[in-house]
């Protein structure tokens, strides 16, 4: 069975918004633990709104990581869009709880939720996420959407903790 994995870069509050995490140097470390995502996974899950800004910055990337990138499956969630253009891409269709449980018994390799905090926040109240993968900035912002939605309870399990030489941790937990 297929394992749904959400990756997310997070400040120390848990705030999950990229643009406000900023001040810390990309380095080597981080493109490690991409790398390795990349690695392990057979497609992506996206929520709409993250499907649309990949979809207009990503085919125009160059390179091994790119191209690997951009050749994933990529599953979307959204009742809105019709049209497709980032391919590899099919959209989900009926209700998510189920579309997600029959994604992870089809046949391929993980499936990694990238950004798309809204759809993670699902997938985590329904039970179908297997791994929480998070690039913690040593940063506090005080304010924005937090990756754990507001009155929702998750009891995790710590599967590494790696600090990175730029005060980035990068956290794996699992849903207890």
């Amino acid at each position: 069975m297929r394992k749904v994995i959400v990756t997310e870069f997070i400040s120390a509050d848990g705030i999950a918004e990229v643009d406000k995490l900023t001040g810390v140097a990309w380095n080597a470390e981080m493109d490690k633990f991409k790398e390795d995502e990349l690695a392990d996974s057979g497609g992506m899950l996206l929520g709409r709104a993250t499907y649309q800004i990949f979809a207009a910055s990503w085919p125009a990337e160059t390179g091994d990581f790119a191209d690997r990138f951009n050749a994933l499956p990529k599953y979307v969630a959204s009742t809105t869009l019709t049209e497709l253009d980032w391919k590899p891409a099919a959209k989900l269709e009926g209700p998510l709880p189920a579309a997600v449980r029959q994604l992870k018994e089809s046949s391929g390799g993980n499936i990694y939720v990238h950004g798309s905090i809204s759809l993670a926040q699902q997938l985590l109240h329904h039970g179908l996420v297997d791994r929480i993968r998070l690039l913690s900035y040593p940063l506090v912002v005080g304010q924005g959407k937090p990756f754990f939605a507001p009155g929702e309870r998750q009891k995790l399990e710590l599967i590494s903790a790696v600090p990175f030489s730029n005060g980035i941790v990068a956290l794996e937990y699992a849903p207890a």
